[in-house]
């Protein structure tokens, strides 16, 4: 007898419905999994033989054949353990209302269920081929439960799910729970003492969703306002937040945070990262990696020229195309990467060029530091600002410092702006888009190509001036853009020169 249960695999982030078949025939009794398995599912033998027993079944002396369709797609994970489990006990005559069910678990040997990752990309794959109803592990129940149109139905183990199905008893529903009420996180502004030139260039930033690079002495607050950046960023749309979060259910992330969270992401990872730490990959189906955890939200690179060249030569892709591919034996795999970049760096290997303390690296070693930012990555940064060390006095000043809820309230004004032009922020904006919103006069016509010749501004470099102008201009409240708007942006690509 063939019987059937729906199960689901991921693909990257997208989801592909499984159908499990189990089939039992005459002979020796063995028990084999095909369908492109890899060995946590070859495992699942002994796992769902063992739960099927310990919770009172019995299991069949038969040639169980279970084939995961289809059979060209790679799988992998120990999710499809209650989905064979139930399809076996169908097989041998249980009656058990499988149809419109799908199911996402782990098996324990007691026949306990656990949770197991990625389940939230999976239900919304489920949602969309049409499936009403998902058992889960009680685990995963919160994260299932965000995808509308979906009815969760957590079970505690095997014996629950085949009561439910049977009619016996019913599984209780899963809800979505409210919104978390969120604080905006971070450090505020007004903790920072002066630094004026540099929480500018963060609120332009923040409010068109551009890449910073802060330069400065150790100790002069690089860290500090970095941390303060996550204050100034708005929340991110509902669909935006689920689509982060589906990100972190399949890295299995989300106790560092919470599934309905609508906050930007914010991510730091250390230098010492690995390139598949950072990128995304590892064996088997590539995971992602932190550039993809940073989703919609920050990537913050401390020590930015610590890291190896290789590690930076690798966001070109995500920075420019907003995408990661991680290409490996099994499958090429694309997240989303869609993140603003900021990073710090000192200026020389001691930190002190340019300090009043002195620096003392040899010309050779700071000719070897430098380099391994290289050009095209420079050419993607659109701000570059310095932060000077401050002086004793300046630390203890009574002056008030601005918080961070009043340039938060400037950034939302000027994103509202940019919503009404269209849906992407400035910095996502395509050349033509740009050119149609940045229309320059002559004499800014003659301000950009001047400084474009002494700033030797690659094609890239000259749209991505235009995009801070574009913001700077949103700030100020400008339905054009201003000379000065002009000029303080092409001061920022300088500064990545000086």
């Amino acid at each position: 007898m063939i019987a059937s249960a729906m199960s689901c695999a991921t693909f990257g982030l997208a989801g592909v419905p499984v159908r499990v078949e189990a089939d039992l025939a005459n002979g020796l009794p063995q028990f084999n999994v095909v369908g492109l398995t890899d060995r946590a599912i070859q495992e699942a033998r002994e796992r769902v033989r063992a739960a099927i027993r310990n919770t009172g079944y019995p299991f069949p002396s038969q040639r169980i054949t279970v084939n995961l369709a289809p059979a060209e797609v790679p799988k992998e994970g120990t999710g499809f353990d209650l989905a064979i489990a139930l399809s076996i006990l169908v097989a041998t005559g249980r009656k058990l209302g499988l149809g419109g069910t799908a199911f996402l678990a782990e098996l324990a040997l007691d026949g306990g269920l656990r949770p197991v990752t990625g389940v939230l990309p999976m239900a919304r794959c489920l949602a969309a081929s049409g499936v009403r109803c998902l058992i889960v592990a009680q685990e995963n129940a919160g994260e299932a439960a965000l995808v509308d149109g979906l009815e969760v139905r957590p079970a505690p183990g095997l014996h629950e799910c085949v009561e439910h199905l049977s009619g016996t008893a019913a599984l209780e529903r899963a809800w979505p729970c409210g919104r978390p009420a969120e604080p905006a996180g971070g450090v505020d502004l007004a903790t920072v003492r002066g630094q004026a030139r540099a929480k500018r260039a963060l609120e332009i930033a923040a409010a068109g969703g551009h890449n910073v690079l802060m330069t400065g002495p150790p100790g002069s607050g690089k860290t500090m306002l970095a941390r303060a950046f996550t204050s100034l960023l708005p929340d991110i749309a509902q669909e935006e937040a689920l689509e982060v979060a589906a990100i972190y259910s399949l890295r299995g992330a989300l106790r560092e945070r919470p599934a309905a969270s609508v906050r930007p992401p914010f991510r730091s990872p250390h230098h010492s990262v690995s390139r598949a730490g950072l990128v995304g990959g590892g064996t088997g189906m590539a995971r992602p990696g932190e550039i993809s955890l940073a989703h919609r939200g920050v990537l913050f690179l401390d020590e930015l020229c610590e890291f190896p060249r290789s590690h930076l030569e690798a966001l070109r892709q995500p920075l420019e195309e907003r995408t990661v591919t991680v290409v490996r034996a099994r499958a090429a795999l694309t997240y989303p990467a869609h993140f603003m970049l900021l990073a710090a760096a000192n200026p020389c290997p001691c930190g002190h060029l340019g300090d009043d303390v002195g620096c003392t690296c040899a010309p050779q070693a700071l000719t070897h530091y430098r380099s391994r930012l290289s050009g095209p990555i420079r050419d993607r940064i659109d701000l570059t600002v310095s932060v000077p060390r401050q002086r004793v006095d300046d630390l203890f000043e009574d002056a008030p410092e601005e918080p961070s809820t009043a340039v938060r309230a400037r950034i939302e004004a000027a994103r509202a702006r940019q919503v009404e032009r269209g849906p992407a922020l400035n910095a996502s904006l395509p050349a033509r888009e740009i050119r149609a919103h940045c229309r320059l006069g002559p004499s800014q016509r003659g301000l950009l190509a001047h400084s474009g010749e002494r700033l030797n501004l690659s094609a890239r470099g000259f749209f991505r001036v235009l995009r801070v102008a574009r913001t700077i201009a949103d700030l100020a409240g400008d339905p054009a853009v201003a000379d000065d708007a002009l000029a303080e942006a092409l001061h920022y690509r300088a500064a990545a020169d000086g």
